[in-house]
């Protein structure tokens, strides 16, 4: 079965990461969902992507950690997007968790880098254990670290290893790490057959990012791709 996982949602639709955005998605039947966890500076798990919220709003200079929680809560992050939006604030793991049904396979990034979150990986386990969403998630990250410490305190939880640039047969690299990877998540610029092929004989699952356009779709689902991370709800609906 191909797996199409919305892309922080549906972007195209609504502010990415939000519960907006989760709530367009899901009205499209998508079967998966990615989204992007990071800390405020009082260390509660907030969604977003980028380190910093200028983006969303030129007015919001600082970092995503030199915020609290409650300071992001009144940062309009909606506007930019479309004025239907102007009350759309970033919202916490545990509200989209509330939002996005159990059924719904979310994979969650950890974004540690460049910035590192001291602690974010047991944060992030010990609010999916709270919410008792421990199951039908899956973890993934650029920092292998941060796999490793999830690895070792969760190991039931599948994780997806993360490259941003093109290395040697990365499946490889993926044995040797000692991670028990599940899946490996690479641009799309660095998938062909080859890519596919190499990683499937050695029992990793595929999902390129971030795939929006469907002739490149259709090319990677010829060379077997198992799924793509995408903003277009015109594949990510698709399953």
């Amino acid at each position: 079965m191909v797996l199409n996982f919305a892309h922080r949602g549906s972007v195209t639709e609504a502010p990415e990461n939000t519960v907006s955005a989760m709530e367009k998605a899901l009205e499209h039947g998508v079967q998966a969902i990615e989204l992007d966890v990071q800390l405020t500076k009082d260390h509660e798990l907030i969604v977003i992507h980028d380190h910093h919220l200028r983006r969303f709003n030129k007015r919001a200079k600082r970092l995503v950690n030199q915020y609290t929680l409650a300071e992001i809560r009144r940062i309009d992050v909606g506007s930019y997007f479309s004025r239907a939006f102007t009350k759309e604030r970033l919202a916490t793991l545990t509200e989209l968790l509330n939002v996005i049904p159990e059924d719904i396979l979310i994979n969650i990034e950890i974004k540690n880098a460049p910035i590192i979150y001291e602690g974010i990986e047991k944060i992030l386990l010990d609010t999916l254990q709270a919410e008792r969403r421990m199951n039908n998630v899956m973890i993934s990250s650029f920092d292998h670290v941060s796999l490793q410490y999830v690895q070792k305190e969760a190991p039931t939880i599948p994780l997806g290893l993360l490259f941003e640039h093109r290395i040697i047969r990365p499946w490889e690299y993926a044995k040797s790490s000692g991670l028990d990877v599940c899946s490996i998540h690479p641009k799309k610029t660095h998938v062909d057959k080859q890519f596919v092929e190499g990683c499937h004989q050695d029992g990793y699952k595929v999902f390129p990012f971030t795939v929006n356009d469907i002739e490149t779709y259709e090319q990677f689902i010829q060379w077997g791709v198992d799924g793509v991370f995408s903003n277009n709800p015109a594949i990510f609906s698709q399953t």
